[in-house]
């Protein structure tokens, strides 16, 4: 019998009285798009050896419907973010490139939540696999709670900050030919937040943090 007790995850109430999650600018997200923001974007990304990783697909709603995802792959630097449309990557060699290439690499380590959902739907995406990944979501659960902790529980546990979650853009067409603004904050700032997840548990408590 499991006589622990456990940490109780933060209701949905607590979580928005906490300051707001200090994410990244407009600025500083970039979508993938030209010969020149692939150059930065591999010039930002190749001096980490650690980066906040996620992805979006356009949701089904319908019974039986299968997803064609993921629409778009994220990837987050300390100072940057950069968003990998599907349907740019269709025509983008140099970004398609750069993209499998950070994903398959064994020095560039991807932090995440839900990495193993991923791992499909990139390969069918780009034809290679996501290697060298960070599960948090266990991370957050041995600092003592039962059930995995997803990422705006994780952010308010770990940062003391809340993480808007908007089910308006969540459930928005991320297979859209143009994302607006609103989609890239949500995209970049999910990949970066869980970066800064990473970031904290590694100077508290490095000893939750396993490859996976």
């Amino acid at each position: 019998m499991d006589t622990r007790e456990y940490l109780e995850r933060p209701t949905k109430n607590a979580m928005r009285e906490l300051p707001e999650f200090s994410g990244l600018s407009q600025a500083n997200i970039h979508l993938i798009e030209s010969a020149g923001q692939v150059s930065f974007a591999r010039e930002q990304l190749g001096n980490c050896t650690h980066i906040g990783f996620d992805t979006e697909s356009k949701p089904t709603f319908m019974a039986g419907e299968t997803g064609t995802g993921p629409h778009l792959v994220q990837l987050a630097t300390p100072e940057h973010a950069f968003l990998f449309t599907a349907g740019h990557l269709a025509g983008n060699v140099a970004g398609r490139a750069l993209l499998a290439e950070v994903l398959q690499s064994d020095r560039i380590i991807k932090v995440g939540f839900g990495l193993k959902s991923d791992r499909g739907p990139v390969q069918r995406l780009l034809g290679v696999g996501l290697h060298t990944t960070m599960e948090l979501s266990g991370a957050v659960k041995r600092l003592g709670y039962r059930q995995q902790v997803g990422l705006q529980a994780a952010v308010a546990v770990v940062l003391g900050e809340y993480l808007p979650k908007s089910r308006r853009v969540t459930l928005s067409n991320w297979a859209a030919e143009s994302l607006s603004a609103a989609q890239q904050s949500y995209a970049a700032n999910d990949a970066y937040a869980s970066l800064r997840v990473y970031q904290a548990l590694s100077q508290t408590a490095p000893q939750l943090l396993l490859l996976a």
